[in-house]
């Protein structure tokens, strides 16, 4: 059988419309949803917010900012050492996001990019079974105790955080019909955490950190909406960002957020390295997804992609299949080469 696919979010494009005719109109037919590609400011992912938000509230100061490029400002970091970084101001304990709803910019772009995908599906450019896909970093790799110079800090801006997400959402779910809307969280640090990789963080407090909040914002979905997950090993100074011996933290992961979520979900997409052996693979066989469709990161270098594929279905017969993470990083002269791979793999049996 071919493969479904999944796309994860960023594709690199000057436009929503670019977006859709390309990616939307060539995968539509093997896709469930379809993201706007997170062009403009979204394009690096979280650094929107670090410089877009956090940087302009009052009570946070900036410490750090990626450093100049020939004397230009530089939004966006090359790596970990060269992030955003903050620190709350002294004698501050909660901060508070203005203009709920909006604040964020996340709920303003997917309005205005489902307009086009509406428009463009009702002309028939791209198939009429696709959800307009909306992807969110999840509270915690949005706001990751890396970016804030002292402990503590990243707790307080978080619980604002979560306030001024839950605004942004409601914002989303009240102007984008349901029969029509995806939503997406996506787990970087998340799944960091779920390694054991971030020092000073109590392991056992994993899911409470990362899973709690989560499940406090995922009920305001409506049940005729779709929700997924995207997990993923980071991209910021190159893939992965963290290289894991084994799939067993992202299965510990997407087991939580299955079960923490308080409402259904519709599918989880976990990154996968390029290796092909079975110890990597074997911890899927402890998924327990709910019912929630499993994509599996294994659209790059297609040399070994049938490899593993194979070895991934032992431990789990039946998933579908997408890049390790978006693409927002990329030149867009590499599209097209992306774009052809996720052909090849749709057809794959």
């Amino acid at each position: 059988m071919p493969h479904d696919l999944h796309l994860v979010g960023s594709i690199p494009l000057d436009t929503v419309e670019e977006v859709f005719s390309t990616f939307g109109a060539t995968l539509g037919p093997h896709l469930h949803t379809l993201p706007d590609g997170e062009v403009g400011l979204r394009s690096h992912w979280i650094s929107r917010v670090h410089y877009h938000v956090l940087a302009l509230h009052p009570d946070i100061e900036v410490v750090q900012q990626p450093a100049k490029e020939d004397g230009v400002e530089r939004m966006h970091p090359r790596g970990p050492a060269d992030s955003w970084k903050f620190r709350v101001k002294d004698g501050v304990t909660a901060i508070r996001f203005g203009d709920p709803g909006w604040r964020l910019g996340f709920a303003r772009d997917a309005v205005n990019s489902y307009f086009v995908f509406r428009t463009m599906r009702d002309q028939g450019k791209i198939p009429a079974h696709l959800r307009f896909q909306v992807s969110l970093p999840a509270v915690a790799s949005a706001v990751p105790p890396r970016i804030f110079d002292r402990p503590g800090d990243f707790e307080i801006v978080r619980r604002g955080y979560e306030e001024t997400l839950r605004a942004e959402l409601e914002t989303v779910v009240k102007r984008i019909p349901a029969a029509d809307l995806a939503v997406q969280w996506d787990c970087a640090t998340e799944l960091q955490d779920a390694y054991d990789a971030i020092p000073d963080l109590p392991p056992e407090k994993m899911e409470a950190r990362n899973v709690d909040p989560i499940g406090r914002l995922s009920p305001l979905i409506p049940e005729e909406a779709l929700l997924g997950f995207h997990l993923c090993f980071g991209t910021l100074g190159g893939w992965p960002r963290f290289e894991p011996d084994d799939l067993s933290g992202a299965v510990r992961l997407a087991n939580a957020v299955a079960r923490g979520a308080n409402r259904r979900v519709d599918w989880i997409h976990i990154p996968v390295l390029d290796r092909s052996d079975d110890a990597f693979f074997a911890p899927l066989a402890g998924l327990d997804p709910q019912g929630a469709r499993i994509y599996l990161g294994l659209v790059h270098n297609m040399g070994g992609f049938e490899s593993r594929a194979a070895t991934a279905r032992k431990y789990l017969p039946d998933f579908g299949v997408g890049a390790y993470c978006g693409f927002g990083r990329m030149r867009q002269d590499e599209l097209q080469a992306v774009l052809s791979d996720h052909v090849t793999a749709a057809g794959a049996g």
